[in-house]
């Protein structure tokens, strides 16, 4: 007779539970040690009994096969999430295609572009919208011409206020320095009498009596106005006679 099909399930009698628990324990630790074995895998099996207590079975040791399967299970975690991530990305990446196309289809119907298939109601709305711009437009215009002449008149003001500061300024000024009584001579008037009188105070001797006698009369010549030529004719021998005529000449001068 051959083996009938036991019923997979808890078998309630606690005696019979336990034997088919060393028995099934035991067989699995063997066909763990033969896998390993026949297709050089690495193997490990871990048992806890319902009392608790602890079975277990590794062809490379339990520490070593318990490292590299965390490794492995993070590895997966890890794949997992940057899977998520890049559904997650490329979600997102298709949904900002769609919203560029159609801001690209709205912006060309705006510009009265590729209308095709467009509504009567869809035209109105763009209608509606292009009227709503032109007064936004001609709104945000009016506000920076109103600025700019703002603007302008502030700095007339600031110029006005700074012309009339240096106004004050040199006025001020002004009453530090009183004004002269009495003008100051011209050259020609002082020029002669402080040469001559310069001559007397320092008492310089001309080395020829002769050219200070001449400079003298030249002073006098400048003094009294008449030129050198006359000077000189008035000087030479013969002209003695005129010189009453010179004289009164010089008194008609």
């Amino acid at each position: 007779m051959g083996r009938g099909k036991i019923e997979i399930k808890r078998i309630e009698n606690a005696n019979s539970r336990q034997v088919t628990f060393s028995k099934r324990r035991a067989g699995l630790l063997k066909k763990a040690q033969e896998l390993a074995i026949l297709c050089d895998a690495e193997v490990a099996v871990i048992i806890f009994s319902n009392t608790g207590k602890l079975f277990e079975f590794s062809s490379a040791g339990m520490r070593r096969t318990l490292s590299r399967y965390n490794k492995c299970l993070d590895s997966m975690e890890t794949s997992a999430v940057e899977y998520k991530a890049e559904k997650q990305e490329s979600k997102e990446l298709d949904v900002l295609k769609d919203e560029v196309a159609r801001l690209q289809m709205k912006q060309l119907r705006l510009l009265g572009k590729d209308l095709t298939g467009v509504g009567l109601k869809e035209l109105q709305h763009i209608e509606q919208q292009l009227s709503e711009g032109i007064l936004a437009v001609k709104e945000k215009k009016e506000q920076l011409l109103m600025d700019q002449l703002e603007q302008s008149r502030l700095k007339e003001q600031r110029a006005m206020l700074e012309n009339e500061t240096l106004r004050k300024q040199v006025e001020e000024l002004r009453g530090f320095f009183p004004p002269a009584e009495r003008p100051v001579p011209s050259y020609r008037e002082y020029y002669p009498t402080e040469r001559k009188n310069s001559r007397a105070n320092h008492g310089v001797v001309s080395p020829d009596p002769g050219c200070e006698i001449e400079k003298e009369d030249s002073d006098t010549t400048l003094q009294l106005g008449l030129s050198t030529e006359i000077y000189r004719k008035m000087k030479e021998p013969g002209r003695e006679t005129h010189s009453n005529d010179s004289g009164n000449q010089m008194d008609l001068l």
